[in-house]
């Protein structure tokens, strides 16, 4: 099966109140992992990648891999690039393959937004691609981008709805209290802004830095209209703690065979349980 764009699968999440995890892709390991869970459980998927992992793994390496694993499961899977930065990488990745694209504007002013997602969903759309938006600003580090919580700023219901009738995206990223890493505490979501958005429009709500948000602040999530939800870190920390565990019973191993594969076997069960908590199991 070839990629495909979240529209697949994001419509049914919304209407059938399940969402679909956005697992990103930092090496083959993560990308094999991903995709055997899904296997496992039936279920769709997409595979995020920055642009940080782009410059690690190179773009024709990533789509490759990626459609080498949307062929093997036959699984509907999205290739999606996570907070584009610009027009020109948005289209980039579209040009080599990719199946969806992030453009993140909430950096700049709420007219700009605007103005350069609306040139994207355009480009994006003509080929087949879905596009999504972002509005506020989420908390937490990303690889190179670092938003400290008083910087972190909300999404205002109404401009969210008037950026989605504007813009034509097929999902909207809403800062609405998570932050991308782990949190010291618990989050604290605003579920109200969640469906009060999510209720205007007919595209689901995304939920970024989902890694280590309680399972019941997520139920409540899906529940309010989050279709889409990414996560990241947790399979990087699964994937960390697996490796030290080898390495630190036995400091002569040096295939990394040895230790990339209990990584690879933490990172499935993290995936699983993700899978199970969104309700997207049995979805494909």
């Amino acid at each position: 099966m070839p990629l495909v764009s979240m529209n697949e699968f994001l419509p049914k999440a919304k209407a059938n109140k399940f969402a679909v995890g956005q697992f990103n892709m930092n090496n083959l390991e993560f990308a094999q992992a991903i995709v055997q869970a899904a296997m496992e459980l039936k279920s769709p998927f997409i595979y995020g990648v920055s642009e940080g992992a782009l410059k690690y793994m190179g773009i024709e390496f990533t789509v490759a891999i990626a459609e080498a694993a949307a062929k093997k499961s036959g699984l509907p899977i999205a290739l999606h690039l996570d907070h584009g930065s610009s027009f020109e990488v948005a289209m980039k990745c579209i040009r080599a393959g990719f199946s969806s694209v992030m453009f993140d504007g909430s950096h700049y002013s709420f007219e700009e937004n605007i103005r350069l997602t609306k040139e994207v969903v355009k480009a994006a759309h003509a080929m087949g691609v879905s596009v999504e938006g972002e509005l506020g600003t989420i908390g937490g580090v990303e690889d190179d981008i670092s938003v400290d919580e008083e910087n972190a700023n909300l999404a205002k219901p109404e401009e969210a709805i008037r950026f989605y009738e504007e813009t034509g995206v097929d999902c909207l990223a809403i800062a609405v209290g998570t932050a991308h890493g782990m949190y010291a505490g618990e989050p604290d979501i605003k579920f109200d802004i969640i469906q009060e958005v999510s209720r205007a429009i007919p595209v689901p709500v995304v939920l970024h830095g989902g890694s280590g948000v309680p399972d019941e602040m997520i139920r409540k999530s899906i529940a309010a209209g989050v279709g889409k939800i990414n996560v990241n870190t947790e399979n990087q920390v699964a994937a960390t703690e697996a490796i030290r565990d080898v390495l630190g019973k036995d400091a002569k191993v040096y295939d990394p065979r040895k230790y990339l594969t209990p990584a690879r076997n933490a990172m499935v069960e993290v995936v699983k349980s993700k899978i199970e908590l969104f309700g997207s199991s049995n979805q494909a």
